[in-house]
């Protein structure tokens, strides 16, 4: 529980904050937030921790508490390069294990254990070895929003906006690729090499329909769709726009669409908005069950008690860390 605290100090500290992120925020919700971000601010110092957060997080995680943000590949890249004592991952279950993967020495903590993935649950290690039976030789490429079980099966990780890249790096004429069969053939799209799939999805993204966005165009002049590979086919097919979390929101800086609908998680639309003002963002709202789970509230705890802490069996962390540790070798 947050120790008591002085609600309009709170607000004076935050301000700057506020500031930022009152076009995604009600000021009504900000003295609730306001104490949690000025604890957990205080509270990383002391602990010498650092938070992870992806871009799905609200904005008072996204712009207020968290150190380092942005998608799977960027949060990996950076999870190397700190010297914190003690890493807080906002984010699912999977983040949080290709966190310690690569910093065994290092306290990892998810907030809330429930927060899990339904791609991530599609795909286990038995899986992949009766695939390995199936198609002797052939390489496993694995999407990293799996378990660190099916990491430590695979030959080498891939990230939405990487996938073809470390597909084409591994100079074979096919490839076993897991575990979402719409990024799957997003890639198969963009390269000669034959591509085996495993038929896994995002619940966040298979529920969009290129109808619902064909209607969205209709309804609003000047609107640009831009969409993440992880979508059924048709709606990539109306979509003006197509890459990773990353890719997409440098898409919006870079353009400055009058108006724009990210097919996505929709916190990300508010998060990118925060920054982009000028930008008026057209939102279906999908959300991800598993990514609310993480709360400031959530995250207080977790920093004052350094619990839940992730581990990793040994046998399984060797392995799988060689997977990811491949996967950045690539383009590095």
């Amino acid at each position: 529980m947050l120790p008591t605290t002085d609600v309009s100090a709170a607000l004076a500290q935050t301000a700057a904050f506020y500031e930022h992120v009152k076009s995604v925020i009600p000021d009504i919700e900000w003295p609730v937030h306001a104490p949690y971000v000025v604890a957990i601010n205080e509270l990383k110092k002391d602990r010498n921790a650092v938070i992870l957060a992806h871009n799905y997080q609200t904005p008072e995680i996204f712009h207020c508490v968290a150190d380092i943000t942005g998608d799977s590949l960027a949060l990996a890249r950076k999870a190397v390069e700190t010297d914190a004592d003690v890493i807080v991952l906002a984010g699912v279950h999977f983040m949080a294990e290709t966190a310690k993967l690569l910093n065994p020495d290092k306290v990892v903590l998810i907030p809330d254990e429930k927060a899990g993935c339904s791609l991530a649950d599609s795909i286990t290690a038995a899986d992949i070895r009766e695939l390995r039976q199936r198609y002797p030789g052939v390489p496993v490429v694995t999407y990293v929003n799996t378990s660190a079980e099916v990491k430590a099966e695979s030959d080498i990780c891939c990230t939405s906006g990487n996938a073809v890249e470390v597909v084409e790096s591994l100079g074979t004429e096919q490839v076993i690729f897991l575990p979402d069969e719409y990024l799957g053939n997003y890639v198969a799209q963009q390269t000669d090499v034959r591509i085996i799939q495993w038929q896994g999805h995002c619940e966040v993204h298979e529920r969009f329909t290129a109808s619902e966005l064909e209607k969205y165009r209709a309804d609003f002049d000047e609107l640009v769709i831009i969409a993440r590979p992880e979508c059924p086919p048709d709606v990539l097919a109306v979509a003006d726009f197509v890459g990773s979390t990353a890719q997409m929101q440098a898409y919006v800086h870079r353009e400055r669409p009058t108006r724009v609908l990210m097919v996505t998680e929709c916190s990300m639309s508010d998060n990118v908005a925060a920054d982009i003002p000028d930008v008026e963002f057209i939102r279906p709202c999908n959300l991800c069950p598993h990514m609310k789970r993480i709360t400031l509230a959530n995250i207080y705890e977790s920093l004052e008690t350094l619990e839940p802490r992730v581990e990793i069996d040994p046998g399984v962390a060797e392995n799988a860390r060689r997977a990811v540790e491949r996967m950045l070798a690539i383009g590095a």
